[in-house]
């Protein structure tokens, strides 16, 4: 015990940030920390001048403690202090031996600590001696490696040194490894583990040293093998030059220049070729610049600057095109039809920008290929939907690496005529952020007076689009830009009577998918009831994409069946939808057979056509309050208050106990209660069952109404007639109510609905009440005339 007591010795302690010293090894030392300033200066007091130097584990620690400290440091000599500054000193220390922290002695005014003398081993053997060797031969490629200039220096410093825990410990002072791999070294309890670790290590060293320098080979010699290629066409051309010879760039910029020669280009574009091609002469192949200008000059030659198709000017021609692709469109057709008739007395006329809008479905992208074919033009469609960088539509400029002209112009080069039609898709959904606004780059670009001279910013040269037919599709005009929209023609395009559907079904979609089922008529039969159920119960919206594709299931079902030669043919009933596509998916609303006090029917437009609503009030005595269900929003809440006072204001003359609306609450609802509606069309009808309610008298079943309806009782007029009316005849109603500025809407609707439905005309809320409740047609006709 007394002779382990003995070897306990407590010294001032220095921690070190990032380093290790071994035994034996010099190092030099910046010390700044006022505690490790105050510890040396405490050493040099004695006249050892001896202090203990361990790493710190965590370089941020200011303030180490003993777990901040690894446990096996050296004990050194102070071999030299320097002072530069105050509060700051230099060090060169000697290492003298390893030592174990024992004990954290004090830490104010400088850390003091308690070790254990650690041995050095001893090993020697056959094993050390080889290792000793190989440690030798790497740290010498390592050297040569890193420091060509001092490889033998190091090989005579690394050669005398017989002890190779020595030489182990002075090359981890040479190389930069890591404070961990350091420290293992000091730590080891053997020195082939020592040089085993050492060996490790300098073998990793080695081969990135050896990548580090084929990766600089490499550049070295791809920048000679540039220089050598550049040196080299120098030559050729002068030797060219001496034979007579053409340079292979000179020629390639007079095949440009006889190329531009042969265009038809405008003038001013000509004088710019002229100038972009002075400037390729003069620039080498090799230059990044040489390119850019080629791909310009090559984009500007395969323009249609003068180049355009004949349009056909043949109306029958045209119309019978037009009759076949699509059916009905009265309307569109027709507007099609005047500008081809305009073109044909006007040839320099602008041609006309229109703009399709309508649910998805109703044909308003193969509208525009019809037309194409019709005027016997190229087609170019692009769809703008989700774009959101104006640089899309007109080009980056030449100074961006890997610019590109505009979707616009790229469109143009590759119809290769002047005169196209193009096809913008989905102008309603354009995004805008911080790169710009594509729809504001479209107010030119459809605009007549000034696509004349559309400059592009990649082609940075005025190109004519007066002569291009543009046609754009939406299906809402509410996100689309109010300038934008008043560049364009608005056509729309209704939704279709079960009716109209059923006829593009025989007419087109059907035989479609058989051909494409690889099935013939007379193989696979649709039935015209099988056809109806699918398009009443298996579809549900404006156009017939969806019942297209319920078509095509029933193709394929059939398709596989005669594949596996269980049928030749099939003929397609109403009862055999349930097995091909599954149970019916929709449920008509139908009219109610009897509508109690209360109830009224009215109709709502969405974008899958139109809808039946019944508005349903009850009333609650003893409540005050006003409850509105069935996801009403905002303005369709408004409607139900301004019905409330209306019919309140107008209790007098409706033979309504006013006390009634103090006295009880009122509850509305509108199914179905998971969609949400919103909208003032519905403001007759909810005027309609307040007054069915609090007068008892019940709204005529067969009769639907829409209309807006202020508070004084005028009635507005609302959109999407068509779809509302083809709705109520879908569920069985034979009447409607409309505000009468809409009876200008009812030459829209087919003829047979025309002569199907009976339609009152109303300007204000009596007659719409006379007309809707049979019970109040006398007392509410006699107070509209009083």
């Amino acid at each position: 015990m007394s002779e382990s007591r003995e070897e306990l010795r407590s010294f001032p302690a220095l921690p070190v940030k990032g380093s290790v010293l071994f035994p034996n090894i010099l190092m030099p030392l910046s010390v700044g920390r006022p505690f490790s300033v105050a510890a040396v200066e405490a050493a040099v007091s004695t006249e050892e001048k001896e202090i203990v130097v361990f790493a710190q584990r965590d370089p941020l620690v200011e303030m180490p403690r003993a777990d901040d400290l690894y446990s096996i440091g050296t004990k050194a000599i102070i071999k030299k202090m320097d002072r530069p500054r105050e509060e700051f000193l230099e060090l060169i220390v000697q290492g003298v031996e390893r030592v174990v922290l024992v004990k954290m002695e004090q830490t104010q005014p400088y850390l003091e600590v308690r070790v254990r003398p650690l041995p050095l081993p001893e090993d020697r053997g056959a094993e050390v001696e080889a290792l000793h060797r190989a440690v030798l031969d790497f740290a010498g490629k390592a050297v040569a490696l890193a420091r060509p200039q001092l490889s033998l220096e190091a090989s005579q410093l690394l050669g005398g040194t017989e002890d190779p825990l020595r030489a182990v410990y002075l090359l981890a002072s040479m190389l930069t490894l890591e404070l961990d791999k350091e420290q293992s070294l000091l730590e080891t309890e053997t020195v082939v583990d020592a040089l085993r670790l050492m060996h490790n290590y300098l073998s990793y060293e080695v081969k990135v040293l050896e990548l580090r320098n084929k990766i600089a080979s490499d550049v070295q010699t791809e920048l000679s093998k540039d220089q050598r290629e550049y040196l080299l066409r120098q030559q050729l051309r002068t030797i060219q030059q001496e034979l007579g010879e053409q340079d292979p760039e000179q020629a390639e910029v007079e095949l440009l220049r006889q190329r531009f020669e042969e265009a038809d280009l405008p003038e001013n574009v000509r004088k710019e070729t002229e100038r972009e091609l002075a400037r390729l002469e003069k620039l080498p192949a090799v230059s990044p610049e040489h390119n850019v200008i080629r791909g310009y000059l090559e984009l500007i030659l395969e323009l249609p600057w003068n180049k355009k198709s004949e349009s056909s000017l043949d109306i029958s021609r045209a119309r019978l095109i037009l009759d076949e692709d699509h059916f009905d469109l009265k309307e569109v057709k027709q507007r099609i039809l005047e500008h081809l008739g305009v073109m044909k007395l006007n040839p320099e006329a602008n041609s006309p920008i229109l703009c399709f809008v309508g649910p998805p479905g109703t044909g308003k992208t193969s509208l525009g290929q019809s037309i194409a074919r019709s005027l016997n033009r190229k087609f170019e469609r692009m769809s703008l939907g989700g774009m959101h960088d104006e640089a899309e539509l007109r080009g980056h400029r030449r100074t961006y690496i890997g610019a590109m002209p505009g979707r616009i112009i790229q469109a143009i080069r590759r119809v290769d005529v002047n005169n196209p039609l193009l096809m913008l898709d989905e102008v309603d959904k354009l995004g805008r952020d911080f790169r710009g606004d594509p729809a504001a780059a479209l107010l030119e670009i459809l605009d007549p007076e000034q696509n004349r001279d559309f400059r592009d910013n990649y082609l940075n040269l005025p190109f004519d689009l007066s002569k291009v037919f543009f046609v754009t599709t939406a299906n809402s005009l509410d996100t689309i830009p109010r300038p934008l929209l008043d560049r364009m023609e608005i056509l729309r395009l209704a939704g279709y009577s079960d009716e109209e559907k059923v006829e593009i079904a025989k007419r087109y979609l059907i035989p479609r998918r058989l051909d494409q089922a690889g099935l013939t008529a007379e193989q696979c039969d649709l039935s015209d009831g099988a056809l109806k159920l699918i398009i009443s119960r298996y579809t549900r919206e404006a156009g017939v994409r969806q019942l297209e594709r319920a078509i095509a299931g029933v193709a394929r079902k059939v398709a596989l069946q005669v594949a596996e030669g269980l049928t030749d043919s099939k003929k397609i009933e109403a009862g055999d939808l349930s097995e091909m596509l599954g149970p019916e998916q929709f449920f008509i609303e139908k009219m109610r057979k009897e509508l109690p006090p209360g109830v009224a029917g009215g109709v709502a437009w969405t974008e899958s056509g139109g809808e039946v609503l019944y508005v349903e009030a009850i009333s609650l005595p003893g409540g005050k309050d006003l409850t509105l269900t069935g996801q009403l929003g905002e303005v369709m809440q408004e409607s139900v208050k301004a019905a409330r006072s209306y019919i309140w204001s107008h209790a007098e003359e409706l033979n309504i106990d006013q006390q009634i609306f103090k006295n009880s609450g009122l509850h509305i609802h509108v199914p179905a209660g998971a969609v949400p509606k919103d909208g003032p069309s519905a403001g007759v009808t909810m005027t309609a069952a307040l007054a069915s309610l609090y007068t008892g008298q019940p709204v005529d079943r067969e009769t639907a109404m829409t209309g807006e309806m202020t508070l004084t009782g005028l009635v507005l007029p609302v959109g999407g007639v068509k779809e509302k009316v083809l709705a109520a005849r879908r569920a069985g109603i034979k009447r409607m109510i409309l505000p009468r500025d809409n009876q200008k809407d009812i030459r829209d609707l087919p003829d047979h609905v025309q002569e199907e439905m009976e339609f009152v005309f109303a300007e204000r809320i009596e007659e719409v009440l006379a007309a809707a409740i049979p019970g109040l047609a006398d007392r509410v006709l006699l107070s509209g005339t009083g």
